[in-house]
Parts: structure tokens; sequence; C-alpha cells
């Protein structure tokens, strides 16, 4: 069921589930999470088997805003680095994971089974508002990924949780995410900063903060590999149609080159486009959807548009190449790996 999630008496409700070993969907600021206790094995193992997802690919712990974080991170963490501790500082609450050297005992199955975790402040009044009332009980973090099936489009409504797991699920309804896309992940365990994900945060603004460079992910000499990571796998954030990336020109070659053939199907149109480029089409089987110009305004609406698309029963989504530029990099990387997902 959704319960609105500023109302007091709802997140008490929520977290006194949590603490009972239940699952609780809950909004952030990137994308609605899919909640567990994240010290409770048999409760993280439900987040696992919920979403079809791996159980040795790790979950993000959220932890509360108090002293940024210190808290739940001296609870899960052991060895953090003073670039670790600079990028807590400047960017939390808010959406950035970091990955640290795990608590031996701590958080083993939410962190699939490594010896590091993920861990993250989030920026959101109703997810700050359930992580203190869980550490009231006596509950850390919360294990939270993404509040959908393994490997699709993540949702920023609490509508979409729903349409995912039905109406049993207990879902805290926060609004829509501002951010839309999830966070950036830093590891934090080789020496150095590596950037895993890109998101909101991007690579200047993290070594910036760092006061040193933030490296890609590649192997460093003398290093292990890179640790495990939520969505890092070539595929992923998948809408059900196939999703190409094309430049406008050879989005509108396609266009003119289909014409007026192809008309909609009994459920809907067969072809989307999303673009920032004005195209002609003379087909009404081609439904087409503006792209901002601003990265922030693309990825704050990303994972709606696709999910909307997907809803209308189009069969191929169509998106124009994103801009040269670090702020496009976190959308840059969603439609890539959708895209390797088609």
């Amino acid at each position: 069921m959704i319960l609105d999630g500023n109302l007091p008496e709802a997140v008490t409700r929520a977290a006194q589930a949590l603490r009972d070993g239940a699952l609780v969907a809950f909004p952030t600021e990137t994308v609605y999470g899919l909640g567990a206790d994240a010290a409770n094995d048999a409760a993280v193992a439900q987040v696992f088997s919920a979403k079809g997802r791996p159980s040795d690919h790790p979950l993000i712990v959220h932890v509360d805003d108090s002293a940024k974080g210190a808290a739940g991170v001296a609870h899960f963490a052991v060895d953090v680095p003073p670039y670790a501790q600079a990028l807590m500082q400047a960017f939390w609450p808010g959406p950035l994971t970091l990955i640290l050297p795990r608590r031996p005992g701590v958080g083993g199955a939410a962190a699939g089974g490594q010896d590091s975790i993920g861990l993250r402040c989030p920026d959101h009044p109703v997810a700050q508002a359930l992580l203190h009332a869980c550490r009231a009980r006596g509950v850390m973090g919360l294990a939270g990924p993404s509040a959908n099936q393994f490997g699709r489009v993540s949702p920023t409504t609490a509508a979409h949780v729903q349409g995912e797991f039905g109406p049993e699920l207990l879902i805290l309804d926060g609004g829509a995410c501002g951010v839309g896309i999830e966070s950036t992940i830093v590891d934090c365990t080789r020496g150095a900063p590596v950037l895993l994900r890109p998101g909101a945060i991007h690579g200047e603004q993290l070594a910036a903060a760092a006061g040193r460079p933030v490296l890609s992910d590649e192997p460093i000499a003398g290093q292990a590999a890179a640790p495990r990571a939520s969505g890092t796998l070539a595929a992923h954030y998948a809408p059900r149609a196939k999703l190409r990336l094309m430049d406008a020109r050879a989005l509108q070659t396609a266009l003119d080159m289909l014409g007026a053939d192809v008309q909609p199907a009994a459920q809907g149109p067969v072809i989307a486009t999303y673009s920032r480029t004005v195209l002609r089409s003379r087909s009404s089987g081609v439904l087409q959807r503006r792209m901002p110009d601003d990265a922030a305004a693309t990825a704050q609406q990303l994972f709606a548009v696709l999910r909307a698309f997907d809803d209308q029963g189009v069969k191929l989504i169509w998106v124009e190449t994103l801009p040269d530029g670090s702020e496009w990099d976190g959308v840059r990387d969603r439609l890539q790996r959708a895209a390797a997902a088609a």
C-alpha cells in the first residue's frame, strides 16, 4: 500500500516494519529504494528475491544524516581514508555512494559477500525521517537498491514502485524524485578515489572536493580489482522496448525512410523518439517526446519517460545521442547500458 511519507505515523509504521524484518519502499532524491534492515541477513535476502537480483551483486546501504552519516559509517565501515571523509563533507547528504572497507561481521549479505560496502546518505526529507526512526529502533542502515525488477528501469514515483511489486508492499510516497538517476559511485578502497558509476555529481566536482584526481574504473598497478558495485553491469536500466542511440541526422533519416508506412498498432504507437532536435515524421505510428537541453532536467525525467513509452506500448525507442560534457555523463551511462540490453 502507498502511505504519505510526510505523515509521522506513516514513517513510524514503516520503521517498525523494517525493524521486524519486512521490506519497505522509500523515496530518495535519486530513485525509490526497496529497503531492508542492512544488518538483517534474512531481510536482505528478501530484497534479492523480490528483485530477482543475484545475491553476490551488492546493495547500497543508506545511513542517516547525523554528523554527515558518522554513526552509520562507523557501524558499517573501517579505515575510512581522508579523501573519502572529504567527499562526505562536501556531498552528504546527497547523490553520492562511497565504497569503503567493510567492518568484519557487519552487513555481509548486503555487501554481496565482499569485504567492502557501499554507503550513502540520501538528501530527501522522507528518507531521512525514516532513517532516523529506524536508528531509534536499533536499525543503523537500510539496504536500498532501486525498487524495480533487476536490470529494468528504475522507479522515480511511488506509482512506479507499486507497478513493479503490487499493492501489498508498503511504500512511503515522497513525490517524484528530484535527481532522477542513481547516485554517483566512488570506490575508496584502492588507495585513490575511483569513479565506478557517474551520476549527478561528476568527476571535476569530485576531484575538487577530494583534493586529488579521481581515477577512471581501470586496474591500478599493485592494487586489487574494483569491487562489484550496483548498476555497473554492461546492460542495465532497460525498458521493455528496444532502445537505440542515434545522432540527430540518423534519426531524421530513419524517420524519412519510414514515411507514412508505420501505422499505430492496436495498443498504440510503434516507435518513440526522445530528442533535443525537432524531428519531422509523417507517420501516426511515431510518438515524439522532446528531451530538455539541460542535463539535470533530462536526468530528472529520463526513467519516467522510458516507463511512459513502455506503458504506451511502443516497440522501439530512438534516443538522440547526448552532447559532450561531464554534466551529461550520468545520463549517457544510463542510456548506453539501456541500449546494451536491447
